[in-house]
């Protein structure tokens, strides 16, 4: 089977002038290579309408037939834009794409946002307003599956706090990297680690989801992740 993704930055297989960044698509084949092929088109910048406007919805969609799984994560860039608004153009394009994907005979499965890290007084600020309740909302509504990535990394910072979560993104002493020469302070693009631990819990909740054997891959990683 394929695991096709449509996504922004966050999922995106990141240029490798741009290491150790990386979406967490891209570090999802080595859980699924044994029973799916994943075929990752999500692009940095994305929204629910430029990912269709620039032909990367029209490139994914051949692909998918029978059998096949679209997990389809939008928010970032459609927060950026009024007319993309949580329960307006946001939705129109979600609802347009799962009836697309279905139209096919495949599977779409509909991914919360992954959550940035903002930490106030200790506190994780949520910052994506209503855009996840409404992903949740719409997967209940279409009757079709629904991956919460935006409550398990939430959960996930906290439990590792401030300081502990640092490491699932990209931060970079300057002189220390050599395309961000002047450093780099990224609270929403993950690091390989932190792309490693979001992919593990996709592939997991894939699993209980009937599409591929049981993992507890992604447990595996939070505790590395806490313990470093």
């Amino acid at each position: 089977m394929k695991i096709l993704i449509a996504g922004d930055s966050t999922a995106a297989n990141c240029p490798t002038h741009e290491y150790p960044m990386s979406g967490w698509g891209a570090q999802l084949a080595p859980h699924v290579f044994t029973w799916a092929a994943v075929h990752n088109y999500a692009k940095g910048g994305a929204s629910t309408e430029s990912f269709r406007a620039e032909g990367l919805w029209h490139q994914l969609m051949p692909l998918a037939g029978v059998g096949d799984v679209v997990l389809i994560q939008f928010g970032h860039n459609d927060q950026k834009q009024a007319h993309l608004a949580p329960r307006t153009g946001y939705t129109d394009n979600l609802r347009r794409m799962v009836a697309e994907v279905k139209s096919k005979g495949a599977d779409p499965i509909l991914c919360t946002s992954v959550a940035r890290r903002h930490f106030s007084g200790g506190e994780l600020e949520p910052t994506l307003g209503e855009y996840p309740a409404v992903v949740r909302g719409l997967a209940a509504e279409l009757d079709v599956r629904l991956i919460d990535l935006n409550s398990w990394t939430r959960e996930l910072y906290v439990r590792l706090g401030d300081e502990g979560s640092r490491e699932l993104f990209v931060h970079l002493a300057p002189g220390t990297h050599g395309h961000w020469a002047g450093g780099l302070e990224d609270n929403t693009h993950f690091s390989v680690t932190g792309a490693r631990a979001v992919a593990a819990q996709a592939a997991e909740q894939l699993a209980a989801f009937g599409y591929g054997p049981a993992v507890s891959s992604a447990g595996g990683l939070i505790t590395t992740a806490a313990g470093a």
